[in-house]
């Protein structure tokens, strides 16, 4: 599997192409469909350009690109920084579930996060996947103990910058679940290879890198995932 993850919580500005609008998300969805990715994920914004956990954005967002690539899985974030109240996280993320069209398919929930376990019942009581992020060991070591909750579809094992993907997977040994290896930054690449020795799932776009991987500046979400594709083999 190849995820396509287009903007992140990069700024506008932060890359030319760096799609925040939902017609610029359905465009690059486009363009990734083209090349054969058939799940994405995404951080829908605002009209000021900020990311959002409220229905209505998130609706337009999912409804726009879906309309652009039905029958591709479409995931959002449900990050702690951009509604660090966990129970009004929740609380938002609860009113998801009559979104109809424009209701995700998958969410990412960081484990690290305060909250986390009522923002996955969250998200299962509405319909909707769950991925679980984790960061560190001490995180994998907290999913152990409490389990995967109802919903869960993926781990998201993501490796930090300076660090190994080795320790992150031993501690994560255990999972019954696919797991889906990606790194951001200076750990986009290395990582990405990581993943395809180990024959795992991972991801690319511009939320995790702005450059290809020899270092050249990328011209944005489908120049990534043709470079992913190239170094998987299937160009």
């Amino acid at each position: 599997m190849l995820q396509a993850c287009l903007n992140g919580d990069r700024p506008r500005g932060s890359h030319s192409a760096l799609p925040v609008t939902p017609q610029e998300l359905a465009a690059d969805a486009a363009a990734v469909a083209d090349l054969g990715v058939t799940a994405l994920h995404v951080h829908p914004r605002d009209t000021a350009g900020l990311e959002v956990l409220a229905g209505p954005e998130v609706a337009t967002a999912v409804s726009v690109i879906r309309a652009a690539v039905p029958g591709v899985e479409i995931g959002v974030t449900t990050g702690a920084w951009i509604q660090p109240d966990p129970v009004r996280r929740a609380e938002l993320v609860a009113g998801w579930a009559g979104l109809a069209a424009g209701r995700p398919d998958t969410a990412s929930v960081n484990v690290h996060e305060d909250g986390w376990l009522a923002v996955c019942a969250a998200l299962h009581a509405a319909g909707i996947g769950i991925e679980l992020g984790v960061f560190h060991v001490q995180a994998a070591q907290a999913l152990r103990a409490n389990g995967f909750p109802a919903g869960s579809v993926r781990v998201l094992a993501e490796v930090q910058a300076g660090d190994s993907p080795e320790p992150l997977l031993d501690a994560l040994s255990w999972s019954t679940l696919p797991i889906l290896l990606h790194g951001e930054d200076d750990a986009a690449w290395p990582v990405f290879g990581a993943a395809m020795r180990l024959g795992l799932a991972t991801r690319m776009g511009l939320e995790d890198t702005l450059h290809r991987p020899d270092h050249t500046p990328a011209l944005g979400n489908a120049d990534l995932i043709a470079a992913a594709r190239a170094m998987l083999g299937i160009g």
